[in-house]
């Protein structure tokens, strides 16, 4: 039996150092390099002949080397040239800084080069090739993988790795799926996919092991919701809530009106409360559509019922919001709220946990601060996590465990849309708040380039001169050379000493202290900063109303949803807002995704493109959605697969629900792996 849990460090080729760049990608163990799926091929497989390449193409070429190779010295390269023929035309290769290549190439001889061609006025060239000595096939003539990379590790080092891992497990891996199913769907065995989706021979073999593979990984996360499902339904009865107490009570004495969407919503979750099972519910709505009122409404339910109410944030900043909003409203009507966060004093700490556990504190809301063990409520009913994706399950079923089986309400403003939302929440039901509410202005957006930039800091400086105040949102923290993108500190020294002297810069980012944070955070939201330079740690819902400006830096970068988030953050108040995406490269998914942020702000649509074009790797991470992140399977083009996948699971649950039978015991093994610490069979 082969150990799949072995240090990745014992792999052939790999060594002290490459198994610090193959932890960066996430690879610790064997099982995690063979499992290191390609994000894409080069068919270097298919010669053609010189005079059909087309300009801008990749081409796999074989041809003659008619002229030893000649040397052109530049300022600080030097470029170096070789011509070859076929029976059809000539072809220069071109590579530079490359000496060892002049003793490489014999006039005479037949190489197989490939790399991109350019053909212009009749002139062909490939630059930078790869090459083979004919008869030899290292380089070419085959379909070749090509993996996510990290700074310093090269695509042939990290193939060359995995061809080493691969060939430590060749026909001695342990088959995941049952016979059944392998023969019902037709599907390759767990050694020839692993195998195929790394070294195909053609495209065919490449497609039976992605079908594979694909429809196991939807398959045991379908039996992992199912089984989560019903062990919430299987769970002791919930609270059931007095009819008597009426969410109307407190709707007719707020100052603003609700939107349908709200009433219907909040009519969803009345029903779950009166019912006596446990309400295990996921709230979504668009940044801005008033989720916020909703749990406020639920909460008043709760409390008048005679239970506590727990809201957990994710940073201290959005907690204290959140106090605000509460108290404004429910102070009046006898509610106490209290906040714990980190930085309250040794002294409030105690005295809240104290009036907590009398029970004089109705409604707790703060921040992972929450989840310690000495945090004990006297009688908890209701549980609301605020921007779900931000909390793991463990924590959130942690602070759950403070009651006896209290109702949950979790809210989140990353919007999906809905038949994937019931697919992949299949443990949570739904609700969603799908309109706006009417006072919320639309903020127009815009898609610039870097010749734009001029243009752009004098409309952010008008801005701030009519009294408003603007984000500056940045990919990274530190410079990366591989991707060259501008760093919060180096922007913000460039804004602040030139381009925005005469105004008050300030810069924020995920390594800075929480007490800094929150600090910069509230004297932005009190107007003693004009621009704030920041990552995307200001993505989560801080309520700034007198900020008009959203300027998101390399926009290219960042996931439609994001940017969708990103600039929520503005249009918050009753000034005119705008966002302008600053983006780099021409590629036609740049352009189309750029199109979509100045086309919509619907989140939903929104949402649905963000899958359709980046697909749902970075969509559905465990960051975003608090599931394991799928390593082959896209969402949005694996739906078919996906379908297939709920049918099976669900007569595999309905026949066996604790996954016991003999033909399920691999099911349960592959769900307790990947959903492990989130589920009970």
């Amino acid at each position: 039996m082969i150990d799949l849990e072995k240090d990745v460090k014992y792999v052939k080729g790999v060594g002290p150092n490459r198994v610090q760049l193959l932890n960066k990608l996430k690879i610790y163990t064997l099982n995690d390099l063979i499992t290191y799926f390609p994000r894409d091929y080069e068919d270097r497989s298919k010669p053609k002949n010189i005079y059909e390449c087309i300009d801008g193409e990749e081409a796999l070429i074989e041809g003659t080397v008619i002229a030893r190779m000649s040397e052109i010295r530049l300022k600080k390269t030097t470029m170096y040239k070789l011509v070859i023929r076929d029976e059809t035309a000539t072809c220069t290769a071109t590579w530079f800084n490359q000496s060892y290549l002049k003793n490489i190439f014999k006039v005479g001889e037949k190489y197989k080069f490939f790399g991109k061609i350019s053909n212009k006025y009749g002139k062909i060239e490939i630059s930078s090739p790869v090459f083979d000595i004919e008869g030899k096939n290292n380089n070419t003539g085959k379909i070749i993988p090509i993996y996510p990379l990290t700074y310093n590790l090269s695509q042939n080092t990290l193939r060359k790795i995995i061809e080493n891992g691969l060939e430590l497990v060749d026909g001695k891996l342990e088959e995941t799926l049952p016979e059944n199913l392998i023969n019902r769907f037709k599907l390759l065995n767990i050694n020839d996919a692993i195998h195929k989706i790394h070294f195909p021979n053609e495209f065919k073999e490449f497609n039976q092991a992605r079908n594979r593979l694909v429809f196991e990984e939807l398959l045991v996360m379908q039996l992992a919701l199912l089984t989560l499902k019903n062990n919430n339904m299987t769970n002791a009865k919930g609270i059931q809530y007095s009819k008597d107490v009426k969410m109307s009570e407190l709707i007719c004495k707020l100052p603003f009106k609700l939107t349908k969407a709200q009433l219907r919503v909040l009519e969803e979750i009345d029903n779950d409360m009166e019912s006596n099972k446990c309400m295990n519910r996921l709230l979504q709505g668009d940044v801005g559509s008033g989720k916020t009122v909703v749990a406020m409404i639920s909460a008043y339910k709760a409390v008048k019922s005679g239970y506590q109410v727990a809201i957990m944030a994710p940073t201290a900043i959005l907690a204290s919001q959140h106090l605000e909003s509460f108290e404004s409203i429910l102070s009046d009507l006898g509610i106490n709220c209290e906040l714990l966060i980190s930085s309250i004093t040794k002294k409030k700490k105690n005295e809240i946990l104290e009036k907590l556990q009398q029970g004089k504190i109705d409604i707790l809301i703060g921040t992972h601060a929450m989840l310690e063990e000495n945090v004990i409520f006297k009688n908890l009913g209701l549980v609301v996590t605020d921007e779900q994706h931000r909390f793991g399950v463990k924590q959130r079923s942690t602070i759950v465990n403070k009651g006896q089986n209290p109702d949950v309400l979790v809210m989140s403003a990353t919007p999906i849309p809905r038949t994937l939302a019931l697919i992949l929440y299949g443990d949570l039901d739904i609700s969603i708040i799908d309109e706006l509410p009417p006072n919320r202005k639309k903020i127009d957006t815009f898609a610039v380039t870097r010749g734009m930039e001029e243009r752009v800091n004098n409309f952010i400086k008008k801005q701030i001169d009519e009294g408003r105040q603007a984000y500056i949102v940045c990919p990274l923290v530190e410079e990366n050379d591989e991707m060259n993108l501008k760093s919060v500190i180096e922007l913000a020294e460039k804004y602040k000493n030139e381009t925005f002297s005469d105004y008050k810069v300030e810069y924020l980012h995920g390594k800075m202290k929480a007490k800094e944070k929150d600090e910069i955070m509230n004297n932005f939201k009190d107007g003693k900063i004009d621009i704030l330079i920041a990552t995307t740690v200001i993505e989560v819902g801080v309520n700034v109303p007198n900020a008009s400006i959203m300027v998101v830096e390399n926009a290219e970068r960042f996931g439609l949803a994001q940017l969708h988030q990103l600039r929520g953050r503005v249009g918050r108040g009753e000034y005119k807002s705008f966002c302008i995406l600053k983006y780099q490269g021409k590629g036609e998914v740049v352009r189309k995704r750029m199109k979509v942020m100045c086309d919509t702000n619907d989140g939903f649509v929104i949402s649905e493109k963000d899958l359709e074009l980046r697909g749902s790797g970075d969509f559905f991470g465990t960051e975003q959605h608090g599931i394991p992140e799928f390593k082959i399977a896209n969402l949005f083009e694996d739906i078919k697969i996906l379908k297939v996948a709920q049918d099976v699971a669900m007569k595999i649950i309905e026949d066996d629900p604790k996954l016991q039978k003999n033909e399920n015991i691999k099911f349960k093994k592959l769900t307790m792996q990947k959903f492990g610490e989130r589920i009970e069979i």
